[in-house]
């Protein structure tokens, strides 16, 4: 079982020993990932087939990787870009680019001959997510899941500024000022999107053919066309590329080889973080210890080896 514990969402998969999804969910994290996680775990219990499939063995990824890796007893616990890497190899051992917007970060990543040879990511700016694209299409009365056909059916895109947020907010309240049509408005967003991507995220980076584009992002069709149009090249998404962090990270904890049965069980138990002030020296580090029916099982966020203390308090 994979999760991908992001911070707009959350997702899981259940696979097979030949990578087959047997179950899979998509909800909203909506700041909580725990609660999250135990609603994507409940609807995989559901959908997968108990009497013939059992779990043993767990990954998570994504922000929240590691809380919710402690609290599941996770045997792999990794970094969005390698699960992203892995996931997307099964899938496309001939890949060399992969394009990934999740809700509030974007990455590259570039491989070669199956390996991970580069990559980057957005560090000053939510501008050009998932949740970048939300709150534009909130403005303009638009349902995200509409945006994508609203916008291919512009005729005369405008131009958008995208590389701030803020500027990008600003530039769209002038446009409607202005009288632009929405489907225009949000064509030219689209682009933006992509345009601000090429130009920032993938700055530098060389972009080679095959490329793969994940995230939820991926679903808009008509980012994916500005990539094109951009690149100039054909733009891959996998029917399961919102998924594909949770996929990937699943192949990792099969791969791991340590086998533990999993308890879907999950309702029974009572998890919960708290913060600690250390308080032990100078640094006083706010430290986040973790609770499984009112056990503590780990804590992080010492910068000195007093903090380990924390675990007598």
């Amino acid at each position: 079982m994979g999760i991908d514990i992001g911070s707009i969402s959350t997702k899981g998969v259940i696979i097979d020993e030949y990578d087959n999804i047997l179950a899979s969910c998509y909800i909203y994290t909506e700041g909580n990932p725990i609660r999250a996680a135990k609603e994507v775990i409940r609807n995989m219990r559901e959908e997968v087939d108990t009497d013939n499939y059992q779990v043993v063995s767990v990954g998570t990824t994504g922000s929240a990787r590691k809380l919710i890796g402690t609290l599941l007893g996770a045997e792999t616990i990794k970094n969005e870009i390698t699960a992203h890497a892995i996931g997307t190899l099964r899938f496309y051992p001939d890949v060399r680019t992969i394009f990934e917007i999740g809700g509030q970060d974007s990455k590259i990543t570039l491989v070669s001959n199956g390996i991970v040879t580069d990559y980057a990511m957005n560090t000053l700016c939510a501008a050009g997510t998932g949740a970048f694209i939300s709150s534009l299409a909130k403005r303009l009365g638009v349902r995200i899941e509409d945006v994508a056909s609203v916008a291919l059916s512009s005729k005369n895109k405008v131009n958008i500024a995208a590389r701030c947020t803020v500027f990008a907010e600003s530039d769209l309240i002038h446009k409607i000022q202005a009288g632009y049509k929405k489907e225009d408005i949000l064509a030219g967003v689209c682009r933006a999107i992509a345009t601000n991507y090429i130009n920032n995220v993938a700055k530098g980076k060389k972009i080679q053919a095959p490329i793969v584009f994940n995230g939820g992002v991926s679903k808009n069709a008509a980012v994916v066309k500005a990539f094109e149009d951009i690149t100039g090249e054909k733009i891959i998404v996998n029917k399961n590329s919102h998924l594909m962090g949770a996929f990937g990270i699943a192949v990792m904890a099969r791969s791991s080889g340590i086998e533990k049965v999993f308890d879907f069980d999950i309702d029974n138990y009572k998890l919960e973080t708290k913060i600690a002030s250390c308080g032990r020296c100078a640094n006083n580090c706010e430290i986040v210890t973790v609770y499984k029916n009112d056990n503590l099982i780990d804590h992080w966020g010492n910068r000195c080896e007093r903090g380990n203390e924390i675990k007598n308090v």
